[in-house]
């Protein structure tokens, strides 16, 4: 019982102000807090810890990191305004008062420059910002499919300008095309005499496709890849 007073002390003495740096940065408080505010204290470091794990999903979402407030520990940093003005060249303790008497965050954009760059922003709007960025980049992005064409070595001519037919509208969107030939029984005595199919088949797409993959014989199937021609 008396630990948990300590404990319950010990983070309402930080007030406010420490608990709301404590949250926005997780890696750089958890020093501070282990130096100053952990004597005997597990409970709050377990919190700490709990947190941390949290801002590790988080910027795995968007694949970055950035220093944060008293995170960022340079001599001198060169500093944005809130509005994208050129403030200047000071130290990371006078760039940090400043954005604290903004009511926003210090953070550090430019680590490779020299000095750092910092932005004096709202980090949790920035975060959210980003956030946002790369998901519409995502949305952008194309994603190829392979849409595959079955065939048996048997198939007839209206049947196989129908699988052309296919083919050709999956290549006119982007998708990679798999063709197969499927062999049964005795059919499989003569794969080979029956490879014309679909060198046959990719000769008549040759307008918008190329041969990724040669026909190759897997098992009881013969398979071809076709993708689209690029211009």
């Amino acid at each position: 019982m008396q630990g948990q007073g300590l404990q319950s002390m010990s983070w309402n003495a930080g007030g406010d102000r420490r608990r709301k740096h404590l949250l926005r940065n997780v890696n750089g408080a958890v020093e501070d807090f282990e130096k100053q505010w952990n004597p005997q204290g597990p409970l709050l470091l377990f919190l700490c810890a709990g947190r941390r794990t949290l801002l590790r999903e988080d910027t795995a979402i968007n694949n970055n990191f950035f220093y944060v407030n008293e995170q960022i520990r340079d001599r001198e940093v060169r500093v944005i305004g809130e509005h994208g003005e050129m403030i200047g060249i000071m130290s990371s303790q006078d760039a940090l008062k400043a954005a604290q008497e903004a009511g926003l965050d210090l953070v550090k954009v430019s680590p490779n420059a020299k000095p750092p760059v910092c932005k004096i922003i709202d980090y949790g709007k920035f975060r959210y910002e980003q956030a946002r960025k790369e998901k519409e980049a995502k949305k952008k992005q194309k994603v190829t499919e392979i849409k595959e064409i079955r065939m048996s070595p048997n198939i007839d001519t209206n049947d196989l300008q129908t699988k052309t037919a296919a083919a050709r509208k999956f290549l006119e969107r982007g998708d990679r095309v798999k063709i197969t030939l499927r062999f049964r029984g005795r059919e499989m005595a003569h794969m080979n005499a029956h490879m014309h199919i679909l060198t046959d088949f990719a000769n008549s797409l040759t307008d918008i496709a190329i041969v990724e993959k040669a026909p190759k014989v897997e098992g009881r199937t013969m398979t071809m890849f076709l993708t689209q021609k690029k211009n």
